[in-house]
């Protein structure tokens, strides 16, 4: 402790641009009691310590190395609870044990909003993994959230309980916007719609979004490849959109309206990954062909559909290789200073999952809806879907 107090003065001190005499006549000793606790030599009095904390502005957790070695646990916690967190994808792996891990956490530095904010999105998880996510349909045959059910989740009252208090103190950045997205969705699966509108407008719009900004800071190759981060995450996001609003219109369009819909879905990124090289955003396109080969189904056009399940299960292939190059990147014109590796580290694209084309037949059609049960025990019944379930399993 001694040890790293004298290198810690010292590197305070030369961070501030100090010099030892200046340091030595703020605290009221001499500059070679300073050279000598930066040596290793010595240590400055217990009641010297708050007057050298103050001058340098930091707490004295933090001078003595305390805070370092705290913020690097507490990183490190937030790291396996997430990651715990991302294997509940859709099905209960280790939920209880995430809880635990997080609460205990929470135990360990209360009040700590990294912490907070990982124990309400493994709540905010935990709820679709246990329960669900329920849908009804109103007078006018549009598709509406169950609330009464979803209100009964008790992990999801927590988690609301956490995002709130979160929001009263979180500066604006990156975690405040994930706190602002994930109460949003539960104040909708709660009915709490006011509320949803409310903290929403906290929210930039989208061309105040960063990715837009980014490329606005930056000049040169570094813009032309901001523009193309950018362009990639609109287009993901139009695209998402589009099925949402198929889903929405459930029963308002008709099933060959949905198909053309979510072909457009598909199509959108053709727009600037002209050669077909999507990159990490094949695991996204191959579940929209999954829910396509159901609409395609509905439709009549069965050979069709089985043509969709193959194109999704050609697309988780192609993911799994784009995910397997660390420094790969995207070659359309547009893009093509996007690094694959940019996109690991974003919370809005998918992460790799150890089993997922090998799952494709288990979470299809991947999206809740009503007409799952009707087509699923005809389209599971025609040979084909057991040879199409065998190659994913190659």
């Amino acid at each position: 402790m001694q040890l790293d107090l004298g290198q810690k003065i010292r590197e305070l001190r030369r961070r501030d641009g100090r010099t030892q005499e200046a340091l030595a006549e703020a605290i009221g000793v001499t500059s070679q009691a300073v050279s000598r606790w930066e040596a290793n030599g010595g240590y400055p009095d217990m009641e010297m310590i708050p007057s050298i904390a103050n001058y340098f502005g930091v707490s004295i957790d933090e001078l003595f190395g305390y805070n370092n070695e705290r913020s690097k646990k507490i990183d490190e916690l937030a790291a396996q609870i997430d990651n715990m967190n991302f294997q509940n994808n859709g099905e209960d792996v280790n939920i209880d044990e995430c809880i635990t891990l997080a609460r205990n956490a929470l135990i360990e530095f209360p009040g700590n909003e990294k912490i907070m904010l990982c124990l309400a999105s493994v709540l905010y998880n935990a709820g679709y993994v246990r329960y669900g996510e329920y849908h009804l349909s109103d007078d006018e045959g549009y598709d509406v959230l169950d609330v009464e059910k979803h209100r009964t989740y008790s992990e999801w009252k927590e988690a609301i309980s956490l995002y709130e208090k979160l929001l009263k103190t979180m500066e604006n950045g990156e975690p405040r916007h994930r706190v602002i997205r994930e109460l949003t969705q539960l104040y909708l699966n709660t009915g709490e719609y006011t509320r949803a509108l409310e903290i929403i407008e906290t929210a930039p719009n989208i061309y105040g979004s960063r990715e837009i900004l980014r490329a606005k800071a930056v000049d040169g190759k570094k813009r032309a490849e901001a523009y193309g981060a950018a362009l990639l995450k609109i287009v993901r996001a139009c695209s998402e959109l589009m099925v949402s609003s198929v889903i929405a219109n459930e029963k308002n369009i008709s099933v060959a309206e949905k198909v053309q819909s979510l072909r457009g879905a598909i199509e959108i990124f053709d727009m600037i990954c002209t050669d077909g090289n999507y990159g990490l955003h094949h695991s996204y396109i191959a579940r929209v062909y999954t829910l396509l080969s159901l609409y395609l189904w509905l439709d009549g056009k069965k050979d069709e559909a089985f043509m969709a399940l193959d194109s999704a299960l050609l697309h988780f292939n192609l993911y799994d290789e784009s995910y397997a190059k660390d420094k790969g990147s995207y070659t359309a014109p547009l893009i093509k200073l996007v690094k694959h590796e940019v996109w690991k580290n974003d919370p809005d694209v998918d992460k790799p999952i150890e089993t997922s084309h090998m799952s494709l037949a288990e979470d299809w059609p991947w999206w809740c809806v009503p007409e799952y049960s009707i087509v699923k025990p005809e389209i599971q019944s025609d040979p084909r879907w057991n040879e199409w379930v065998a190659k994913t399993q190659e």
